[in-house]
């Protein structure tokens, strides 16, 4: 009879999410096999890498390592970097994981997680006494119930098959992370050019379906710590954004606002009198539209409409572009369409905003980004989409920027942030070669 595992179908999938395509393949299960280390030891030795699972009555809890378990007459085996995440009960598609380095010993009694900082602190596993420690190093890293030094109900211990190049494996995981926490804290820090303004204002500007609202969407999520959902999206051929809004960004739930606002617009059309209409670009840009102004196709806005802004600030106008195209459509635009965009691309040039393109639906963002994070690899900027947005809108290729949103997961991806806060400093930097143009006046 097949042992099966208390892992529930999603967490799995969360933890293949973040160790790769791989397998977990069942070697352990205290309340099957035995509450002694003895049996844990005998079923997992020399079986490669491991993952440990403990589940508690709140939280289930794991331990990613890389290499065989040591001798129990190693004594504490050598420093090595591994994963600790955790799963919250009441919310399990939710996953917090944390990147350290320690040391691992096996005794009679116990498994022993020793961490090199001052003081010392451990994390130990005692499978007879079914208890568990935790030291308040992981308590906060992983947002642990503070009271976890109990009897946990479960234990198993899985072998993970496909890892690819083990040597560095957890050390791009580790450094994925570790850029993706420095990009968040260099967009935490921003501030406008000369504090002209408080916050910079990016528009969204693309045809239906392109990923406009999905960004927005996308950002939140990241500086939230969640996936977020309030900008409404779709996948109809109209757009599903009729109104023009201007989002904020709250540095998590209940933080200050950060000093940039996303501007999200209506889908361009290639066919007249559908879409939104060229017309009312210059006045979007100029600050002349208000938050939630309801577009019409037919009617651009005008000077006599009673929400018109007739002398809008330069907090209220424009200072970057973003031109939002799906990656996957782009070879395929029609000729109305180009033409379309070549209409957009006149009203902001003569306006002197700044601007960018932004290739969203990327297929495969760990294929993107060189080792070191900081640059797409050049098979990527090689890519006939690439090219082909350089060639048709002018724009330079370092102003290309490529990123795939949040749609339909349930966890955060680091390198996913990575593309996404890499876009957005980019914008940042757009925003500011504007601010720094303006006449003296």
């Amino acid at each position: 009879m097949a042992v099966r595992t208390t892992l529930t179908w999603n967490e799995e999938k969360s933890l293949q999410k973040l160790l790769g395509n791989v397998s977990l393949i069942l070697l352990y299960k205290s309340t099957v096999h035995g509450n002694r280390i003895s049996n844990m030891y005998n079923r997992c030795i020399r079986q490669g890498s491991t993952v440990t699972m403990i589940y508690c009555p709140k939280n289930s809890f794991g331990i990613f390592m890389l290499g065989h378990y040591p001798e129990i007459s190693e004594g504490f085996r050598k420093l090595n970097s591994s994963i600790y995440f955790s799963f919250q009960k009441n919310k399990t598609m939710e996953m917090t994981a944390a990147f350290l380095n320690s040391t691992l010993k096996i005794s009679n009694d116990q498994l022993e997680f020793q961490f090199p900082i001052s003081p010392v602190q451990y994390l130990s596993l005692d499978l007879h006494k079914r208890t568990i420690v935790i030291p308040k190093l992981l308590v906060e890293k992983l947002g642990l119930n503070p009271d976890l030094g109990f009897r946990f109900l479960e234990c198993e211990v899985f072998r993970v098959e496909g890892i690819k190049d083990a040597a560095g494996y957890i050390n791009r995981i580790t450094r994925a992370t570790q850029h993706r926490n420095s990009l968040l804290a260099d967009l935490r820090a921003y501030r406008p050019y000369a504090d002209l303004v408080s916050e910079i204002r990016i528009l969204l500007l693309g045809p239906v379906g392109s990923g406009k609202s999905s960004f927005f969407n996308s950002v939140k999520s990241i500086f939230h710590g969640h996936l977020t959902h309030q900008a409404i999206v779709g996948s109809d051929v109209t757009s599903i954004t009729e109104q023009y809004r201007i989002y904020s960004v709250k540095d998590g739930k209940d933080g200050k606002s950060l000093p940039f606002m996303l501007c999200d617009s209506m889908g361009l059309d290639e066919k007249e009198g559908v879409g939104l209409c060229v017309a009312d670009i210059p006045h979007i840009l100029k600050g002349c539209v208000p938050d939630r102004y309801q577009f019409s196709p037919h009617k651009p806005i005008t000077p006599k409409h009673p929400a018109f802004i007739t002398s809008p600030s330069l907090k209220d106008r424009i200072h970057c572009v973003a031109y939002v195209f799906d990656i996957n459509s782009i070879d395929n635009l029609s000729s109305k369409m180009v033409a379309k965009f070549k209409q957009v691309q006149k009203e902001v040039l003569n306006c002197g905003v700044a601007h960018v393109a932004l290739f969203t639906k990327v297929n495969n963002c760990y294929e993107v980004l060189q080792d070191n994070f900081l640059k797409m690899n050049k098979s990527m900027i090689s890519q006939s989409q690439i090219q082909n947005a350089n060639k048709m809108l002018g724009i330079p290729l370092s102003n290309i920027l490529v990123v795939e949103n949040y749609a339909s997961e349930r966890e955060m991806d680091p390198l996913k942030d990575i593309l996404i806060l890499s876009a957005l400093k980019q914008m940042f930097r757009a925003a500011d070669d504007f601010l720094e143009d303006l006449p003296l006046e």
